[in-house]
């Protein structure tokens, strides 16, 4: 993969900083990370790993090889909320590559109203193309704070810049017209212009100071910026629509490119509004494409959701089953390894990480076109969560269910103090609520913990400064209701 040279076009392709956005990390490293926010699924977190790891091999080979080993595309199965998209998506992080999760049942096949499945590696490469866009701006931030700064001056006193109208002159020699001669200038007027000069010079350089230290970040200045921002036509969705839209965008773009419009904002939007301009006329917009290019195929990975919708299970041969089938086959091609247009440029998916997913309750990965299964050949299995994995959910990982609703009502001064008795008594609860209805695995603790916590956040203004203690007689009186209340806990839990 190539580093990333950002260039500013503005100081004769000066370097300026390189990137290298992939870690080299060992499979037994990649699972280590992965079990900081995933708890157990050790086989899936292997087999992520693994294919990960091979992506970061293949680089390192000659050229003759590489370009014939292809990525070995994994299926999990397993119910829902047991981690399949948070294992793809943390991983995705850890080696900086683009990524992008997409739902199967979004996609109908070619003829059909809908998105075709080629929109999926556009939406790629723009995540691609974004994400370096945004990194070199993270550069070019420091360098392009002077430029700011003078715009700001400019725009709270106006006429103490520079000069303007250069080459003024030349230009009507060009055609021919013959430029106002200026009058001599008296030396009094000479040094009045110098000493008005000076003052606005003096004046321009307080304020500078005065900027510097933040005194004038809520004074309102007028800045000029664009009258319809871009991307405005991206109501316009569609799988075949997407050409079309990208078209549209370049000729409103170059229609109204030039409309401008006046707004009244305070000195520290206004400051963010120019960083943006200016970052955005810094960065090489070719070079960044190139890159993403380079990123997308070499590492990108899309995360396909839901697949099991799309498979084909018992007789299947008629009504909507025949839509799905049709999307089977034109994932097909995208998976196999084909050129798509995106208004980046070409495509190459060959070497683009595929990782399915699905519950496959109703229907099995044998229903699915043999075509397609040949194309997944890594298959994980996921364990259903129990008790135990509640446990280490509600407490261990970085982002802690219970570590978020502690700061979130710390904000408001209430101390929230959990008991182990209390952690195991909401564990017990998901997994009896799980297997007496449906399997929504973790999930099922976003909704408990709503419950246990319910009147303590809808009146935590009123408990500002108080500790209170949640055991499994609070967690009781909060829940055992419901819960006991089968019927009543299909709606509520």
């Amino acid at each position: 993969m190539s580093d990333i040279a950002v260039v500013n076009p503005e100081e004769n392709k000066k370097e300026i900083a390189v990137v290298k956005p992939q870690q080299d990390l060992t499979p037994r490293q990649i699972v280590e990370r992965l079990d900081a926010y995933i708890i157990g699924q050790k086989n899936a977190k292997k087999a992520v790993a693994v294919a990960l790891r091979n992506r970061t091999r293949r680089l390192k080979l000659a050229d003759d090889i590489r370009e014939e080993v292809t990525p070995k595309n994994i299926l999990m199965i397993g119910p829902t909320g047991v981690g399949k998209t948070e294992i793809a998506r943390r991983l995705a992080k850890l080696c900086g590559a683009p990524f992008l999760k997409v739902e199967a049942t979004k996609y109908t096949e070619v003829g059909y109203v809908g998105r075709d499945v080629e929109s999926m590696v556009r939406d790629l490469m723009a995540v691609g193309f974004n994400n370096v866009k945004l990194e070199m701006e993270e550069q070019l931030k420091e360098s392009c704070k002077g430029k700011v700064e003078e715009k700001l001056l400019d725009l709270l006193l106006p006429g103490s810049g520079t000069k303007e109208n250069k080459g003024g002159v030349a230009i009507g020699n060009i055609f021919g017209f013959g430029a106002k001669k200026e009058e001599p200038q008296s030396e009094e007027d000479k040094n009045k212009a110098a000493d008005e000069a000076q003052r606005m010079s003096d004046t321009r350089e307080k304020f500078r100071q005065m900027l510097r230290d933040g005194k004038l970040e809520d004074r309102e200045v007028e800045i000029t910026v664009n009258a319809m921002p871009k991307g405005s036509m991206s109501i316009m969705t569609g799988g075949s629509m997407d050409d079309i839209e990208s078209a549209m965008q370049n000729i409103q773009e170059m229609m109204n490119g030039s409309r401008k419009k006046q707004r009244s904002v305070t000195i520290a939007e206004a400051r963010k509004i120019l960083t943006e301009q200016i970052l955005d006329s810094m960065v090489d917009t070719d070079k960044a494409a190139d890159i993403a290019k380079e990123r997308v195929e070499q590492s990108g990975i899309i995360f396909i959701d839901e697949i099991d919708k799309i498979a084909v299970h018992g007789d299947g041969g008629h009504g909507p089953a025949v839509s799905r089938e049709g999307v089977q086959r034109d994932i097909l091609p995208i998976v196999e390894g084909c050129h798509v247009n995106t208004k980046w440029g070409v495509v190459d998916t060959k070497h683009i990480l595929f990782i399915a997913a699905g519950a496959f309750s109703l229907s099995k990965p044998s229903d699915l076109i043999p075509e397609l299964q040949g194309r997944f050949p890594l298959r994980v299995e996921l364990d259903s969560l129990n008790k135990d994995d509640f446990r280490r959910i509600l407490t261990e990982p970085k982002n802690a269910l219970i570590k978020q609703y502690t700061a979130l009502l710390a904000t408001e001064g209430v101390t929230l103090d959990f008991k182990d008795e209390a952690i195991d008594r909401i564990s017990s609860m998901a997994e009896e609520v799980n297997s007496k209805s449906e399997n929504i695995g973790a999930r099922r603790l976003h909704t408990i913990m709503e419950k246990v916590l319910d009147e303590i956040s809808f009146d935590a203004d009123a408990h500002k400064g108080e500790t209170i203690a949640i055991d499994a007689k609070y967690v009781d009186e909060k829940v055992e209701k419901v819960a006991n209340n089968e019927d009543l806990s299909r709606y509520i839990l």
